[in-house]
């Protein structure tokens, strides 16, 4: 049986070798030319950049694909772990080291507020009563019918899901910048922390269960890996070359076109694009009225201003990881998701991979990205004329702090805006995330990994079940392949 998948993200990698390992013949489609999806690397002037995730929170999920075909994953990729996970720098230039031992988080809080030492322990514990429930029960089981949902609903009452992430910490840490510092984690998968529900403060008891690892040579390294395991398996990957056309009868897909002609018989598709993509572009006419109603009324995630540059000396004090706070948190974050404006002011992540690799860049030289949370493009932004005038903004912030006269070292500077994820990755609005993770968002009121209005589609990725992240859109590949199981069994390799 010929399994097509469209969309070579992470998700799209996962599915594809599940899908293998249960005995399909798999064709994995992907638009660009490096698969990857987000997880793109570019090489300028001899600086290396990934584009895509650089954090590493559940090694195990990778680990889970090599075994499926007796690998083992150290024999492709390294993979180390990082002892400060996050800096945390706010904006009086105070820092707050997240990660290593619990002494080490205790001891870094301690220093801020020892008042707050006693109140972390107390969100930990909190934070692993939702991981039990939000990952190990949720995260890769199918939400198909109402009733699934029912069945946790107890559970998720009892943990106060209909809180948001910020109201959660609030209720344990009473430091301000303890409270923002935990209450992060939701802008790395797309969401406002002040109305993400608190079951997304599961990342935070993974991170403290799995530790934050980094992949040697960068995400690219590892889609290298995880390339070089489907080709052995037999997985065909084309490139280069986008699905235009999904031909369907009877409520089954029978077949894909390419953009260059190319017809693929199909018996079960896979999808690895956005869904509001999906079903608002390729599936227009066949999409089931919930589908439809789903895209229509879908809240996008934040949208992404991603600038790439080097330096031609090193900033050895930076972490690999620092996280950048400005002067406003909550009205910051209304601006972005609400009001959809740029403003001066702004936060950022800044990622240094040279602090545990360098081979990504020219002996005593760095390379670094800083990534910017801004409004999607349904906020009307010009970003021909917005991304300079950020561009200069965020060098002079980092010249000002992070890194002493940037301006002076700054090399090979280009840079990625909302448009660019609009056109490279079909995300409509150009969402950094797919859609936001807010409660009605979550679970059963996702887009179901279960296609609507056809018999043989799936859906794997940050926009369906369970949702953005790497731990998020490995495990919805997980559900995928309970999925197929359940509909066809194994159905033996195909020589």
């Amino acid at each position: 049986m010929k399994v097509v998948v469209m969309g070579a993200g992470f998700g799209g990698i996962a599915s594809a070798l599940r899908a293998r390992a249960l005995g399909f013949d798999v064709v994995l489609v992907e638009k660009n030319q490096q698969i990857g999806g987000r997880a793109q690397v570019f090489n300028v002037d001899g600086y290396r950049h990934d584009a895509g995730p650089t954090v590493i929170t559940a090694p195990f999920l990778f680990d889970e694909l090599f075994a499926l075909f007796n690998r083992e994953r150290a024999d492709y990729i390294e993979f180390t772990p990082l002892k400060v996970w996050y800096r945390f720098v706010f904006d009086d230039l105070s820092t707050f080291d997240y990660g290593g031992s619990q002494h080490d988080i205790e001891t870094a809080i301690g220093n801020i507020d020892p008042s707050d030492v006693q109140h972390y322990r107390s969100l930990l514990q909190e934070s692993k009563s939702i991981y039990h429930v939000g990952f190990e029960r949720l995260a890769d089981k199918p939400f198909h019918r109402m009733t699934d949902m029912m069945k946790l609903l107890p559970a998720m009452i009892k943990l106060k899901s209909y809180r948001s992430v910020w109201q959660l910490v609030s209720s344990h840490m009473q430091n301000e910048k303890l409270r923002q510092a935990f209450s992060i984690q939701p802008l790395l998968v797309g969401g406002n922390p002040f109305d993400t529900t608190s079951i997304y403060n599961l990342i935070h008891f993974l991170e403290r269960k799995f530790g934050i690892h980094f992949a040697m040579g960068g995400a690219g390294a590892l889609v290298k890996a995880l390339e070089k395991l489907m080709i052995e398996q037999g997985i065909e990957i084309i490139t280069n070359n986008s699905v235009e056309l999904i031909e369907t009868k009877d409520n089954y897909v029978k077949s894909v076109t390419l953009q260059d002609g190319t017809n693929l018989p199909c018996d079960h598709l896979i999808s690895n694009i956005d869904p509001a993509y999906l079903y608002g572009k390729l599936l227009k006419k066949e999409s089931s009225v919930v589908a439809t109603a789903r895209t229509k009324l879908a809240r996008k995630s934040m949208g992404l201003f991603v600038l790439f540059f080097g330096t031609d000396k090193q900033y050895s004090a930076v972490e690999h990881h620092t996280i950048l706070l400005g002067k406003r948190f909550k009205g910051l974050l209304d601006d972005i998701f609400k009001h959809k404006v740029l403003t001066e002011d702004f936060s950022l992540y800044l990622h240094r991979p040279t602090a545990t690799d360098p081979s990504f860049a020219p002996q005593g030289h760095d390379s670094f990205y800083a990534l910017v949370p801004v409004p999607n493009l349904d906020g009307g932004q010009n970003w021909k004329e917005d991304g300079e005038k950020l561009k200069q903004r965020v060098i002079k912030r980092l010249s000002q702090t992070l890194l002493p006269d940037l301006e002076s070292h700054i090399q090979s500077v280009f840079y990625m805006t909302p448009e660019d994820f609009k056109d490279d990755y079909l995300s409509p609005s150009g969402a950094g995330f797919s859609i936001s993770p807010h409660f009605y968002q979550s679970a059963w009121f996702r887009y179901h990994n279960n296609g609507e209005g056809l018999n043989n589609l799936s859906l794997a990725g940050a926009g369906t079940h369970p949702g953005a992240g790497l731990p998020g859109v490995l495990s919805s590949a997980k559900v995928v392949e309970s999925l197929l199981k359940q509909k066809y069994g194994k159905v033996g390799v195909s020589q």
